[in-house]
């Protein structure tokens, strides 16, 4: 069998490559539209332009990806290779050589990153409103009387909580409030084991515990309602989260952090063998210290008992009554003096007031004040005659000279209606206008035919 060289027949289509990429570039657009990958950056490229350009991949593949500049600079992070970011992009061709690549339109940081991010943010927002502050931090107590404990009860850190405090502090109670300490759940549950805990005041301090994980696991312990409900809480809480690498936002806040759940409830419980030793030594101090007291007071017995043998208490009473009697007559012999004193000083007063008796007195203000009244009463008619008088001349000098007068003699005051201005010339109205003419018992309206000037 032959094989020709040249086709039977010439296709209808011929593509050119630049064709088969723009059209493959455009059957990827619309065949996946926006997409959102999750993955890791490897091969980041950053050149003088602004531009992004890196792979994303996972455990089994990659695919090439650009970011231009004015979507980059709206990144709040700064990308580096090993990140784990979700993306949102164009699934698109880079026409030029082929090559199948993403274009970014948004990044995100995920996973720890993103969660250390978290993390300090709300550190520094918390630390500024005073949450950290040591002034905020409640003293431990040293015997407490029932112990809380907030933490998983399938998990590691109650059974090492509870052998520490059942090894150091045996007599005190433990009262153990379950939660999740993990997953979406594990904050509420958490923040309402510290309400309950701290509203029923049985426990003088509250154990949160957790063994170790990764941030993602213990996430439930920075959260900020888990912070706030810490920081609210008036029992004192020492948390015990996680190794001693661990910290978390709860630490922060509580009143003692402790690397470790089992140092957790060495710090909050005493152990009872030093106390038993301290108690042995008090006890001793207390019996020596009691020792020399009653020593101290048998010596004063003695001393006291040899005193009063030798001054009975009767001779004193005997002295202390004579005294008592010389006192009395002393007393009343004090009193009679003293009255008889008053009496010669009360008779002298009364001889002198009766010299200086105001009745007398009194005739002759009363006397004195009628006459002065009588010459006022004169004064004051003399003056009202006088104004009488006054007043009746400069009436009559009025009537004199007032128009009122002048209008009962036959003379009138003319006026305009309109403005109440006199008339005094020909000049000041005109003919067709109102006039009113005063005169003595009325006023006459009249209207102005014609005016003749002399």
């Amino acid at each position: 069998m032959t094989v020709s060289a040249t086709p039977a027949s010439r296709p209808e289509t011929v593509y050119t490559v630049s064709r088969l990429n723009r059209e493959a570039r455009f059957l990827l657009n619309d065949c996946f539209g926006t997409i959102w990958i999750e993955g890791e950056i490897s091969n980041l490229s950053i050149p003088s332009s602004g531009h992004l350009y890196f792979s994303l991949k996972d455990a089994e593949a990659q695919v090439r990806c650009a970011m231009f500049r004015g979507q980059s600079q709206l990144l709040d992070f700064k990308p580096e290779n090993g990140d784990h970011v979700l993306i949102k992009a164009q699934v698109s061709l880079y026409e030029p050589r082929g090559d199948f690549q993403l274009i970014v339109e948004y990044m995100e940081e995920t996973g720890d990153g993103l969660l250390l991010r978290a993390f300090e943010a709300l550190k520094q927002r918390l630390a500024a409103e005073g949450l950290f502050d040591a002034r905020h931090k409640k003293p431990i107590p040293e015997l407490p009387r029932c112990i809380g404990l907030i933490t998983s009860p399938t998990g590691a850190a109650v059974h090492d909580v509870l052998t520490v405090l059942k090894r150091r502090y045996p007599t005190a109670p433990v009262i153990v409030f379950p939660v999740k300490v993990q997953g979406t759940e594990a904050k509420q549950e958490i923040v309402n084991a510290l309400a309950t805990a701290d509203r029923l005041k049985l426990c003088d301090v509250l154990i949160v515990a957790r063994g170790g994980g990764s941030l993602e696991d213990l996430w439930a312990f920075n959260e900020e309602i888990v912070a706030r409900a810490i920081f609210k809480c008036e029992t004192p809480v020492v948390t015990g989260i996680g190794h001693e690498i661990d910290s978390t936002i709860a630490d922060f806040v509580a009143d003692l952090r402790a690397p470790t759940p089992s140092a957790a409830a060495e710090a909050v419980a005493p152990d009872s063998a030093v106390l038993l030793a301290r108690f042995q030594r008090l006890d001793q101090q207390i019996c020596q210290r009691m020792k020399a007291i009653l020593e101290r007071h048998r010596e004063t017995l003695r001393v006291l008992g040899k005193r009063l043998r030798q001054e009975h208490p009767s001779r004193r009473l005997q002295t202390q009554n004579q005294r008592l009697d010389q006192l009395e007559l002393r007393l009343g012999h004090a009193i009679r003096n003293a009255i008889s004193k008053r009496d010669v000083q009360l008779r002298t007063q009364l001889a002198i007031l009766a010299r200086h008796q105001p009745q007398q007195r009194l005739r002759m203000l009363e006397m004195r004040r009628s006459q002065v009244c009588q010459r006022l009463f004169r004064a004051i008619q003399r003056v009202l005659e006088k104004q009488v008088q006054h007043v009746s001349g400069l009436a009559e000098h009025l009537q004199a000279v007032s128009p009122l007068a002048t209008l009962t003699r036959g003379y009138a005051v003319a006026s305009r209606s309109d403005t109440g201005k006199i008339i005094r010339s020909v000049h000041d109205i005109q003919a067709n206008e109102r006039m009113e003419t005063r005169i003595a018992d009325g006023i006459l309206i009249s209207r102005i035919e014609e005016t003749h000037k002399r």
